[in-house]
């Protein structure tokens, strides 16, 4: 069963890059069958790192702890860019977005952000929640692209959004609903920050064919974005993913896409019981390095999007909710 991102709570850092067919700063392409000036592809090739993100807080307590050889282990999290995760409207959100970019232009790098937000969000799974309604989801955004201005950044557009969509688990007016708010988000970010490049979520290999998908995000305005990202909170392996996201590709046009490497160093578990198969599975490790150079050229980027050591939900005896610290977790992924 395909899983759903587990909502991050506690995210900062960043990652991702571009592919190997960047292009001179400043230069645009177009999108093949809308004519439209995309996103310059130029973005600095250093990706940035928050110093206060979860597992660098984590490899500073056990440091503190006299514990440093665990804090070696959790070090190659911490020391790896890792997206940002905007999960809600609490106040200070777009303070949160405006330092987060502020900081990475004055390290000369890129930051990476999810939005994860969108109403009705995870179908009353793990991760239930988000905007109250479409008036709220769209002015989270408007403000998100503001604080954006001017920047350069990487953005993953709602997770799980459009395969849910597919899936049928909203209503027909409330995907119909969804789609446009996916839309609006495209635009408005392109329009206020035109430096930032985006991927709107696509899913995984698993769980919705290409032929289907390809649709959906033409209708969640993948046209005028970068493209769209795969693997999400997942483990499927990278070969599986472009081979995956080519056949995506194809019926876009030739879309490039961005693959979430975080945790998929040793696949994915065997199919079990239940949420086993996706919600902190053990065995899992860490995949390979957010890297600009994947040498595919439709894949821009290998990239972590979900944060590694971060609970995928409170699935079993001690197991922390959605998004916090999961530290064993942590330790068995990096090990």
């Amino acid at each position: 069963m395909p899983r759903r991102v587990r909502l991050s709570l506690f995210l900062a850092g960043s990652m991702i890059g571009l592919g190997t067919l960047a292009v001179a700063a400043g230069a645009r392409e177009r999108d093949p069958e809308l004519h439209i000036p995309l996103p310059p592809r130029s973005v600095s090739p250093h990706l940035y790192v928050d110093p206060n993100g979860a597992a660098a807080v984590a490899v500073r307590a056990l440091e503190q702890a006299g514990r440093p050889g665990e804090a070696t282990i959790v070090r190659r999290i911490a020391d790896q860019p890792a997206s940002v995760w905007f999960t809600d409207g609490a106040p200070g959100h777009v303070e949160r977005a405006r330092r987060l970019v502020a900081a990475a232009a004055a390290a000369r790098r890129t930051p990476v952000l999810t939005l994860y937000n969108i109403p009705y969000r995870d179908c009353s799974g793990h991760s239930a929640g988000g905007a109250p309604d479409a008036a709220a989801y769209r002015s989270w955004v408007n403000g998100l692209a503001g604080a954006l201005r001017g920047h350069r950044a990487i953005v993953v557009l709602e997770p799980d959004a459009v395969a849910q969509a597919v899936r049928g688990c909203l209503s027909e007016e409330r995907a119909a609903e969804r789609y446009g708010l996916l839309r609006h988000a495209v635009a408005a970010l392109r329009l206020a920050a035109p430096g930032v490049r985006v991927y709107v979520d696509a899913g995984n290999p698993t769980w919705i064919a290409a032929a289907r998908i390809g649709p959906a995000l033409r209708s969640a305005g993948v046209g005028t974005a970068a493209g769209f990202a795969l693997n999400v909170a997942n483990f499927e392996t990278t070969a599986d993913n472009i081979a995956y996201g080519n056949a995506v590709s194809r019926s876009l046009g030739g879309k490039h896409f961005v693959v979430d490497t975080s945790r998929n160093g040793n696949g994915p578990a065997q199919r079990g019981a239940g949420d086993r198969h996706w919600c902190n599975p053990a065995g899992r490790r860490l995949g390979p390095a957010p890297t600009l150079r994947t040498g595919h050229p439709l894949v821009d980027a290998y990239l972590w999007v979900k944060r590694p050591g971060e609970s995928d939900g409170a699935c079993g005896p001690g197991q922390p909710p959605a998004g916090h610290w999961f530290p064993a977790y942590a330790v068995a992924l990096a090990k």
